[in-house]
């Protein structure tokens, strides 16, 4: 199964097997170019809230055809606890997690700190584990562009201050407590807000 959010639509290639909830608009493929020509056409007619599925005897290949023209990047990120605070960033007006491209020959986990650093400036977080992978589309100098993003937990006990990456767009660094976490996932992505379910399940 993927799960790809489409601006804030999550679009779900799954199997004839995998349950499908109610209140889903639902695609059979039975001629994935026909899929392909009005997919897209048919999301953005529908409510951010109303999940697409498209079943698929195929999922890996479904994927790999329906995103073929989009250009591909993997990115790595994380939410930080420090003591009873969690660490957020607002980037173009809205609330992010920190998060960035890998580089090449940068292991995940490496990218994931390094850019936490740089988008934060706070020094040496420490990863605990993998929270989940999204996947979301987005045009990136004009390019129609699929991202795949790794987060991770980490924990951070160095200094609170901290100094927002401005050529990035980051206008904010923010910690929050548990309570106050409703601003951020009323200002936020669908995606962000999904690495936030799994991350609080995780804890």
């Amino acid at each position: 199964m993927y799960k790809v959010f489409i601006e804030n639509t999550p679009l779900h290639i799954i199997e004839k097997k995998d349950f499908i909830p109610n209140d889903v608009f639902v695609i059979y493929e039975s001629d994935l170019s026909s899929i392909k020509e009005s997919l897209f056409q048919v999301i953005n007619s529908l409510k951010s809230t109303v999940p697409v599925y498209v079943v698929s005897p195929s999922v890996e290949e479904t994927f790999s055809k329906l995103f073929e023209e989009f250009d591909f990047i993997e990115a790595a990120g994380g939410i930080v606890k420090r003591k009873k605070s969690y660490l957020f960033i607002k980037r173009n007006g809205v609330w992010d997690i920190p998060k960035g491209k890998i580089e090449k020959g940068e292991s995940v986990k490496f990218a994931a700190i390094r850019e936490i650093e740089e988008e934060c400036g706070i020094k040496k977080p420490k990863i605990d584990k993998l929270i989940g992978l999204t996947y979301h589309t987005y045009l990136y100098k004009g390019r129609p562009t699929i991202k795949k993003t790794y987060w991770y937990s980490l924990f951070y006990d160095g200094p609170k201050k901290t100094k927002g990456q401005v050529e990035e767009g980051i206008s904010k660094v923010k910690w929050f407590k548990v309570g106050d976490l409703s601003k951020v996932k009323s200002n936020t992505y669908a995606s962000i807000s999904e690495v936030l379910d799994m991350y609080f399940i995780l804890e």
